[in-house]
């Protein structure tokens, strides 16, 4: 796992500009204090575990538990950084809700990152193919999606 996120984190690494490259000074620095990050799940379990190990970084956290419920905390707070989208929800599942999101052009690049307990052969593909950023299997490895926010907060600055 620790092998797979370094193989992953310097791929990404290799494609910033040489100047984000220098300022994170490859290892991962980004700050988180006071980034925002909304978390999509309909199992409120999820939200509570990833809300308090992510306000740990003084991050701040919205969360939803409907893709439309996350369409609206958008909406309504253009300043989020990153979206965290769990696929299997009922209703409106977590690839129509990451359509929805990218048919908005303040959404068009913004990072969303999928969440899904199906860690099944070609969801990954599935996920980049509806829009995501990147993708990550539940349980949620914190160390891991800590990283993954870090990187796409380099990305997207």
């Amino acid at each position: 796992m620790i092998d797979e996120t370094n193989y992953f984190l310097n791929q990404v690494e290799a494609r910033l500009p040489e100047a984000k490259r220098a300022s994170n000074g490859g290892n991962g620095s980004t700050s988180l204090v006071g980034r925002k990050i909304l978390i999509t799940d309909d199992d409120t379990r999820n939200i509570f575990a990833l809300r308090t190990a992510l306000e740990k970084y003084r991050m701040g956290v919205f969360a939803a538990e409907s893709g439309a419920e996350a369409i609206d905390v958008l909406e309504k707070h253009e300043d989020i950084d990153v979206v965290l989208m769990d696929i299997m929800m009922p209703e409106m599942d977590g690839y129509e809700t990451i359509r929805r999101i990218r048919a908005q052009s303040q959404w068009r690049s913004h990072p969303i990152i999928a969440l899904t307990a199906k860690a099944m052969k070609g969801d990954r593909e599935s996920c980049l193919a509806a829009g995501t950023s990147e993708y990550i299997s539940k349980p949620v490895d914190i160390d891991k999606l800590i990283a993954l926010v870090r990187v796409w907060l380099n990305v997207s600055a």
